[in-house]
């Protein structure tokens, strides 16, 4: 079975680990870089009907796209897998984070938000409550018009390498922000907050045993009729 999975340099841990573990249960992973065109190219590879499941453990675009960062996937980013019944495990990595280019390209705008300046081409600026209040509530709402089997995953430690204690992006109530509306609009979906860090083995190892689950039901065949 073929399954995609999305990463960001702030999710390599969680995903390299799941991704082991599923090549491990006989799967072919394919992971894609959540940075804009690595989104939209995962999508149309669901729109083909080609993946047997998708891990998407870094949903980050959908923050560029809500504040105007300049890594977006589009407004059709999370759609293409619940549209076409793919199992999926969906978490908020990099969530956290909206991507800019080097300091001086941040918008006038921002000034005075809180950023990491990565390196001298790339600018993180945290996202506020009220965006991850925004962000939570989209992912929420696209899942809920799931066609197939469909699961989340909230790590309760922090969503990147950088939002977690003691690093610079670490917001606890702007977490809480992110789960509570993701949680209100995700309707009949199942969301599970786990006491664990994305980075977190224990975190992977969840998600990647939950997508084999998924995908072992929707490949289960339909009870025959009694006659």
């Amino acid at each position: 079975p073929l399954v995609a999975a999305t990463m960001f340099g702030v999710t390599t841990p969680c995903v390299e680990r799941a991704r082991e573990k599923l090549e491990a249960a006989g799967c072919e992973v394919l992971v894609f870089h959540a940075t804009g065109t690595g989104g939209r190219s995962m999508e149309d590879l669901a729109r083909q009907g080609l993946l047997a499941g998708v891990l998407d453990v870094t949903t980050t675009e959908l923050a560029d796209e809500l504040v105007g960062g300049i890594l977006s996937a589009g407004p059709d980013r999370l759609a293409a897998a619940g549209a076409l019944g793919v199992p999926q495990v969906v978490s908020v990595g990099a969530t956290d984070m909206v991507n800019f280019g080097p300091r001086a390209s941040v918008p006038p705008a921002f000034e005075g938000r809180r950023f990491h300046v990565h390196n001298e081409n790339v600018t993180l600026m945290r996202t506020t409550a009220d965006e991850c209040r925004a962000i939570g509530a989209l992912i929420g709402t696209k899942l809920a018009r799931a066609r197939g089997p469909a699961a989340v995953l909230l790590p309760e430690r922090g969503v990147s390498a950088i939002d977690r204690a003691g690093q610079p992006f670490d917001d606890p109530a702007a977490r809480r922000a992110l789960f509570d509306a993701l949680r209100e609009n995700a309707g009949a979906v199942p969301v599970a907050t786990l006491p664990h860090h994305v980075n977190d083995p224990q975190f992977a190892d969840a998600c990647a045993t939950k997508l084999l689950e998924l995908m072992r039901v929707a490949r289960a065949p339909s009870p025959t009729p009694s006659r």
